[in-house]
């Protein structure tokens, strides 16, 4: 029988980022508002990391960006002595716009309210400006209607706008950050912020979720492109920079009209996970937490940004929304923050003990506001509250939390400001897309380009050459803004969706057009002409991702599947100059790509601006140069796949800059321009083309060993139903399951199937994870498992990819009764045309409808099968 997930399946929970990662552990009672249920949290040692002895000296004491206002505080303090509990707790609860009703707003009058990527006024993509606005008045008319509680606190709505106002159509989109750290110009970042700022006002809100500091080490991440560089200067320049131009500066305007909130974020260490896995562990020491990964703060506090998110991932297995020394300590503390620290998606549930409903930790720690997504946010509201009344958390830090937020809506004027559809640019549709903003998005553009190779000085090209243009991102706006854009993943776009734009083709087009040239688009590099092209432009790159959905195990492009190699192959055959326009969020291993073409521009995630991309290619009609490349490498490119972490060492390294650790293909600061020298030039000619991934040193991956290992959790699952486990003894109408003793203290699971229907347990991840190096190799996927009757129906072993696939074996006939088996199959058994090893949500699951209890343990990804593994063909 096939295991199937019909109602909730894998790829889909994931995809939607709805499943937090839920720890084993602990032993709080949560109340839920539909019925009680009692966790039991694993708090084994085998479960736990030891978080290194903490230096608070380490971090400087930085004074705060404001200074403190007695009238203002008092003003807060008598507010805060009129509010009851429940509205404290309110203003501290931050639902999502798809799970909460105008009514629900006036019944509890939230403090704020957020929608994430993908969620749009009425659930439509294409909800107007109008419709954006109707919205943020209807909550906030709500929130100050005192007939229900008593009391009128604005509300303030939050929105993700990470390169633009992205969840708008029509809105400017601006490269994302990392070709912004390209262009190394502060200046010009202030002008986007600026820029987001009002198009964000034009539809009635009041706060945006950036920027993103983050400092990333290791170019897996799937929020590569999210970051500035991998150098911790640009990041606090730029963090400074964005915030005063998203808020105003401190000594001057503001917050005013013409300003929003920003978010300094994720607090902290995002960039540095293990291996480049999102939500993942930063096993970074304390002086490079503060030295390499605090630095946006450094740069966005003292611009007096008003909110700080917390991040997803561990410091040394310590999650961070539960982390008190970081949070309060030194945050509140040593950095002197006033304002508030806000979570981020459910990131409270994943702290151990807690589950989205319930997390006296989170708030205990210093998180001042729940993001509460999904219908989570009512039984954590009445949880919270009861906690409070135990003592389980303290009134004091309730009131501090309050006292946090109501300061950021006093300094913001919400008390004092219009309502949102009243405010000087809320209509102003004018405003979202106007020219002159797509303007700076253009310069962006230029200079966000990087010239790595121009063989010949084939660049600048005349714009009256016969130009073929090819490459599947050539006329595609939505693969070249990339995630975070319209939608959550960047996907099912079209360049319908994006009205005024300009992709890379169009702009290509009109610069040669008026120039009396000619140019012909064809994706796949096809051409009806007597005498071939004078020069072909490739436009080629990484599909749109966001957040864990663009994790890899290495930064290899289309491993696997070289079609654009393939597209410049063939142009080079026919003996045509080729450039190549990358597109990618990331530097990527690209040495074969970088043989077949005379030129080649990263071009990052450019935007809505694809004609910026025209303007630095071509000269203009009498051959002058319009713009040249100004854009350096803010990352280093890597020499292999595996070089993922190859970072330029910090300014207090200078004197070891040049050793043997640092050996990028081409280093850091590195970009040409129409002036270079041949000295000032790497040959990137005849670069080693073999495929490293096929003879790297892999290591056995453990899933399941003594603990569940992150970032794997551990779930249960009939054909309709389908839940994380969030204690050790979870059931469902198929099978009971719960921990038991084999060698140590819970190092293995106890399952019992009841045989009415079919049941599956098994391994998932917030995110698909790459395991294509595995398959590429004789690997093996092996675990231990007793059965305690002989079977009569088949067990079935399988993996799980995003989408419909499922691949299974039956081992029925692989197990011996009472006693523990090692079983070892081959990863080509599950091998399918479905199958995509690159996009594994789950490693491991059994599912049966036999009436057996069995046991299992050690579950392990081996690199090298052992001699008894199964194979198949």
């Amino acid at each position: 029988m096939p295991f199937s997930l019909t109602m909730l399946a894998v790829s889909t929970l994931i995809g939607l980022g709805l499943m937090g990662c839920q720890p084993q552990g602990g032993s709080t009672p949560v109340k839920s508002a539909d019925k009680a249920l009692e966790v039991v949290v694993d708090t084994s040692a085998a479960n736990m990391q030891a978080v290194p002895a903490k230096d608070i000296s380490l971090w400087p004491e930085q004074a705060p960006a404001i200074a403190v206002d007695p009238v203002l505080e008092d003003k807060i303090a008598k507010l805060l002595m009129s509010m009851t509990l429940e509205q404290k707790v309110a203003q501290m609860i931050q639902p999502e716009i798809r799970d909460i009703t105008v009514e629900d707003m006036r019944k509890y009058g939230f403090g704020s309210y957020l929608n994430g990527g993908g969620a749009y006024p009425n659930n439509d993509k294409h909800a107007t400006p109008a419709d954006w606005i109707k919205l943020a008045e209807d909550f906030y008319q709500a929130s100050i209607d005192d007939s229900v509680d008593g009391i009128a606190i604005p509300t303030m709505w939050g929105t993700d706008a990470v390169h633009g106002h992205n969840n708008v159509i029509g809105a400017t989109l601006f490269p994302h950050n990392i070709g912004l750290g390209a262009a190394d110009n502060p200046v010009l970042i202030e002008k986007i912020a600026a820029i987001t700022a009002k198009e964000v006002m034009v539809t009635g809100i009041d706060w945006v979720f950036a920027p993103t500091v983050a400092v990333v080490r290791d170019d897996r991440w799937g929020r590569t492109y999210e970051g500035y560089s991998e150098d911790p200067r640009i990041v606090r320049d730029y963090a400074f920079a964005i915030v005063e131009g998203l808020q105003g500066a401190v000594n001057g305007d503001f917050l005013s009209d013409q300003h929003v909130l920003s978010t300094v974020k994720h607090f902290i260490g995002d960039g540095g996970t293990e291996k480049g896995i999102d939500q993942g562990d930063n096993t970074a020491s304390e002086q490079d937490l503060y030295a390499i990964h605090a630095q946006g703060y450094v740069g966005g506090l003292s611009a007096g940004a008003q909110s700080v998110m917390a991040s997803f991932n561990s410091w040394h297995g310590d999650k961070i929304h539960g982390n008190q020394y970081l949070l309060t300590d030194v945050l509140k503390g040593r950095f002197g923050f006033d304002g508030f620290v806000v979570g981020d998606w459910n990131g409270h549930g994943q702290v151990p003990g807690c589950t989205n409903e319930s997390c006296a930790q989170a708030v205990n720690a210093g998180l001042d506001i729940f993001m509460v997504p999904t219908a989570a946010w009512k039984p954590l509201y009445y949880n919270t509250i009861e906690q409070v009344n135990s003592g389980e958390i303290a009134q004091s830090r309730i009131d501090d939390a309050v006292t946090r937020i109501l300061r950021v809506k006093f300094r913001a004027g919400l008390f004092d400001k219009p309502s949102p559809a009243k405010r000087p640019l809320s209509g102003k549709t004018e405003l979202i897309g106007q020219a002159s903003h797509r303007e700076v998005a253009r310069q962006a553009v230029r200079e966000s380009l990087v010239l790595l190779k121009n063989n010949q000085n084939l660049l600048p090209l005349s714009p009256k050459l016969t130009v073929l243009v090819a490459g599947d991102a050539a006329d595609n706006i939505g693969k070249q803004s990339g995630g975070w854009t319209i939608t959550w993943q960047g996907t099912d776009n079209k360049n319908s969706d994006f009205p005024g734009a300009t992709s890379i083709f169009a702009g290509i087009d009109n610069v040669i057009t008026q120039a009396g040239g000619k140019a012909i688009l064809s994706a796949n590099g096809e051409f009806e002409l007597v005498k071939k092209p004078d020069v072909a432009i490739v436009v080629f790159g990484e599909e749109p991702y966001a957040e864990g959905n663009g994790d890899i195990d290495n930064v290899e492009y289309q491993r696997g599947d070289k079609r654009d190699l393939a597209l410049l192959k063939k142009l080079k055959a026919q003996g045509i100059p080729v450039v190549s326009v990358f597109i990618s969020g990331r530097p990527m291993w690209v040495n074969a790509e970088l043989n077949q073409s005379d030129a080649f521009v990263a071009a990052w995630l450019p935007g809505s601006e694809g004609n910026g991309i025209a303007d630095v290619l071509f000269t203009d009609a009498e051959g002058k140069v319009n713009h040249d490349f100004v854009g350096k490498l803010s990352f280093s490119w890597p020499a292999n796949p595996q070089q993922t972490s190859v970072n330029v060492p910090l300014e207090t390294e200078a004197l070891v800059a040049l050793n043997s650790n640092y050996q990028p293909l081409i280093p850091y600061g590195y970009g040409l321009n129409y002036q270079s020298a041949p000295t000032d030039v790497i040959t990137l000619d005849n670069l080693l083309e073999d495929n490293l991934s096929s003879t790297q040193s892999l290591e056995d991956l453990a899933l399941f060993e003594r603990a569940v290992k992150s970032p794997w959790s551990m779930f249960i699952a009939t054909a309709t139903q389908r839940e994380g486990l969030s204690s050790s003894v979870a059931k469902n109408s198929a099978l009971k399951i719960r921990t038991m003793d084999r060698v140590v203290q819970e190092d293995a699971r106890l399952v019992t199937f009841n045989g009415t229907e079919l049941g599956t347990v098994g391994l998932q991840s917030n995110f698909p994870r790459d395991f294509r190096a595995y398959s590429n190799t004789d690997s093996a996927l092996s675990f231990s498992i007793k059965v305690d009757t002989a079977l009569t129906q088949p067990l079935w072993l399988g993996m799980a990819c995003e989408g419909d696939c499922r691949p299974q074996y039956d081992i029925s006939k692989q197990v011996t009764v009472g006693e523990w088996n090692n079983v070892s199959v081959a990863l080509n058994c599950f091998a399918s045309e479905s199958m995509d090893f690159g996009k594994i949500v789950s490693p491991f699951f059994l599912a049966t409808d036999a009436m057996v209890e069995l046991s299992f343990s050690d579950v392990i990804i081996q690199a090298n099968h052992q001699p008894n593994t199964i194979q198949c063909n």
